[in-house]
């Protein structure tokens, strides 16, 4: 019997919504890609023709978390705002979505978003990254740097913003309070690295 694309969209979906709640209520660790077929209704071997391990599932989560706080970042912005705020606003958007997924997403993004990986989740984390940096790109050009960022405060943005990921999945403050204080902190570092805007 052929699989209609809605058929597929469908199990997709139901795969994502019980790895939301297993690794929520097992953790990351303690879900088996068994326990996330089982939860999703579906055979192991169907899971893997959607998703080749629960690293890929957990990253599609992130990747999504994120895509909605890019959206409602951007519903956000105001027209008078700095480029450091701009670019806090990104990533504190960004940091909002994730929220659900704190607790098992730091031993993902250390795998998958590892310059060192070669992991099987590696290229989502590069997709991830590239997207990530794409949006960074419109801000820089918004807050008028008219001259492409050299590859070294590139380098040094995308360093400081996994620190600051490995920081929020960690922290212990109230709302993760502490982590709004280092992403302040690394983005003078990085927007001290910028050539100036056009008219300065």
């Amino acid at each position: 019997m052929r699989i209609t694309a809605q058929a597929k969209r469908e199990t997709r979906k139901r795969i994502l919504a019980a790895a939301r709640r297993l690794f929520g209520s097992q953790g990351f660790t303690g879900s088996s890609t068994r326990d996330l077929a089982r939860a999703a209704g579906i055979a192991t071997g169907t899971l893997f023709n959607y998703f080749p391990n629960k690293e890929a599932v957990a990253m599609t989560l992130a990747a999504e978390a994120l895509e909605r706080g890019r959206t409602a970042f951007r519903a956000a912005r105001r027209p008078d705002e700095t480029l450091e705020e701009a670019l806090f606003g990104h990533i504190a958007f960004g940091l909002r979505e994730l929220a659900p997924y704190r607790p098992f997403l730091g031993e993902v993004f250390e795998t998958a978003l590892s310059p060192f990986s070669r992991s099987a989740t590696a290229e989502q984390g590069e997709e991830l990254r590239l997207r990530h940096l794409e949006t960074v790109a419109d801000l820089l050009r918004d807050g008028g740097l008219v001259e492409e960022p050299h590859f070294v405060s590139v380098h040094l943005y995308w360093t400081l913003y996994l620190g600051v990921l490995a920081f929020w999945s960690r922290d212990e403050s109230e709302k993760q309070s502490e982590t709004l204080v280092v992403l302040d902190r690394s983005l003078g570092l990085f927007v001290g690295t910028l050539p100036s805007p056009r008219g300065d």
